[in-house]
């Protein structure tokens, strides 16, 4: 059996706002809530497990995403509606901006506990030839 990542638990002030935020943004469904968890499903097999924790005891995080043309044009549209902060680089020079890098468009905003996520639609690289 070859090694695929399964799921990973993503910290969260509230995890209902933050699963509802991710899922909402990106068109995605929680599907399954156990425990302290409230899962949303990617569409490669992982799951994104958002459990409640104390403010203090969250590290803000990075998640890439990498997502088809389709799938950002509808994100983004959702981000420019809701007047989400976003920007075109890491390091916040470029706001309400998107950037092109490798052929493709990337995006990078906060969610609701505070993680940086970003949205891609080509790896950093490239794709392999």
């Amino acid at each position: 059996m070859s090694v695929e990542l399964n799921h990973t638990i993503v910290h969260a002030r509230d995890n209902r706002e933050s699963s509802q935020f991710f899922a909402d943004l990106l068109g995605l469904e929680i599907t399954a809530e156990w425990g302290p968890f409230i899962a949303v499903d990617l569409s490669n097999g992982v799951t994104l497990d958002f459990a409640t924790i104390p403010a203090d005891h969250i590290t803000m995080q990075h998640y890439a995403f990498l997502v088809s043309e389709e799938e950002f044009d509808a994100a983004y549209a959702r981000i420019s509606e809701r007047g989400i902060e976003h920007y075109a680089d890491p390091h916040k020079q470029q706001p309400g901006a998107i950037n092109h890098n490798d052929g493709g468009r990337g995006v990078y905003f906060m969610d609701p506990a505070g993680h940086v996520m970003e949205l891609i639609t080509v790896p950093y690289g490239g794709w392999a030839s």
